[in-house]
């Protein structure tokens, strides 16, 4: 008998070894939740909603590893409802239908309300999405979807209209460094072995996981679990080792000069100096920086340096990042390069980012205002009277421009773009009167 029970204690560790880190360590409690602070902290309508068990149907939309699928299965403990879940990519419209038919006998034999979780949401076709519409409205289920791709572009209006979308971001490099000491803590496994790690190899793994927990959680397990212990029995991480489990390189330099490159890096671009940039870029490469993270402030730059003073800019660096998402290191480096010398030596103008700040501060200001008269739809029933006093002046029965009103009364006199001269920046062929 002791055999027997020797034999299943093995078995269950085995059982829970085999479990990957990073869902041992998936939250149960919104407590232990990590992350999502803009949209998860006290009094939030989230919060509220999840622990008031009022949740509606709602969408979760962010990078891979940001707690979408944590935050489900948090809503699963707390609910009082029944828990559906399923996969957009494994089921079809009969699987839907039997989700359907199931949550509407539990509503009407029981009272108790269905949450059904569908990830990789975005994956499910008009069939499917429309045979769950009736049942969303009708309260027997409160859906609850969880996508990497823009909701808005990626699946049916007609299921987005019903629900809240949520955006989650990713981690912050502190967020990583939280769940990784929690892991080392509180993990079943880890916690019964000695291990020591370098806080370098943490903040590496930390600045390298690109905000997802899930990666973090794997290099970790992986350096963990491919080290053999010192004479001490201790599992010692190093940096070293850490990169090799985030199959990178480790950066060359210490935190703070890595943020200072990179700024570097940026101001050489707005500043026109195709020298240092191309400098900055290479020292950062070779540093061990993320290609994606230099290409994506190449595009950001794109807008907000150049912006309008050469509108081409911005589908050049587009394509430089597409480019080198396709192709990899060591070649796309060279479109990434051509982008970065293209907006050094195009014209600079921030325009763009100053008629965003300043319409932006308005629109927060002033919620209230209407739609002027002459802007109205007029295909919805309305004061057809007051709109005919009111006609709206099509512009091109005029040669392409006619003064009239456009935004709303107390704010005709506001600007909010200031053309730059620069390049062909020069704004509207009619100036604002």
């Amino acid at each position: 008998m002791m055999k027997n029970v020797q034999q299943a204690s093995l078995f269950e560790k085995d059982k829970i070894t085999n479990i990957p880190l990073a869902e041992r360590m998936r939250p149960k409690v919104l407590s232990d939740f990590i992350g999502q602070s803009h949209i998860l902290y006290d009094g939030s309508l989230l919060t509220r909603a999840i622990k008031a068990d009022r949740l509606g149907s709602c969408i979760f939309w962010g990078a891979p590893g940001t707690g979408k699928t944590s935050l489900a299965n948090i809503i699963a403990n707390t609910t009082g409802g029944f828990f559906e879940k399923m996969n957009a990519v494994s089921s079809g419209v009969a699987d839907a239908k039997k989700v359907i038919d199931q949550a509407t006998e539990r509503f009407n034999r029981y009272g108790q309300k269905t949450y059904l979780f569908l990830d990789e949401c975005h994956r499910w076709n008009k069939a499917q999405s429309d045979c769950m519409l009736p049942a969303i409205e009708k309260g027997f289920v409160t859906f609850i979807g969880s996508t990497t791709e823009n909701p808005y572009v990626s699946m049916t209006r007609a299921i987005v209209s019903r629900c809240r979308v949520f955006e989650f971001k990713p981690l912050t490099d502190n967020d990583i460094l939280k769940g990784l000491g929690q892991a080392l803590k509180r993990d079943v496994v880890l916690s019964a072995m000695k291990i020591e790690v370098d806080d370098d190899a943490l903040n590496y793994i930390a600045v390298t996981s690109a905000g997802d927990m899930r990666n973090a959680f794997n290099a970790l397990e992986l350096a963990v679990m491919t080290t053999s212990p010192d004479a001490q029995g201790v599992v010692r991480i190093d940096k070293v080792t850490a990169s090799q489990s985030m199959q990178k390189k480790p950066m060359s330099v210490d935190q703070q000069m890595y943020y200072d490159m990179i700024s570097a890096f940026i101001k050489s671009m707005r500043g026109s100096d195709p020298d240092a940039a191309m400098f900055w870029f290479e020292r950062l490469i070779q540093a061990g920086t993320d290609p994606m993270l230099l290409a994506r402030r190449i595009v950001i730059h794109a807008s907000e340096d150049v912006g309008l003073a050469d509108p081409m800019a911005l589908p050049v660096a587009v394509s430089a990042l597409t480019a080198f998402q396709n192709i990899g290191l060591p070649e796309g480096r060279i479109p990434l390069a051509e982008a970065i010398l293209y907006i050094c030596n195009a014209p600079k103008s921030n325009s763009v980012v100053t008629a965003l700040e300043l319409s932006s501060a308005d629109a927060a200001a002033n919620p209230e205002k209407q739609v002027p008269w002459h802007l109205m739809d007029k295909n919805y029933q309305r004061d057809t009277e007051t709109l005919d006093q009111a006609p709206y002046k099509y512009p091109h029965n005029y040669g392409g421009w006619v003064q009239q009103q456009y935004l709303p009364d107390g704010l005709t006199d506001k600007r909010y773009y200031f053309p730059s001269g620069n390049g062909q920046d020069t704004g509207c062929h009619q100036k604002k009167k």
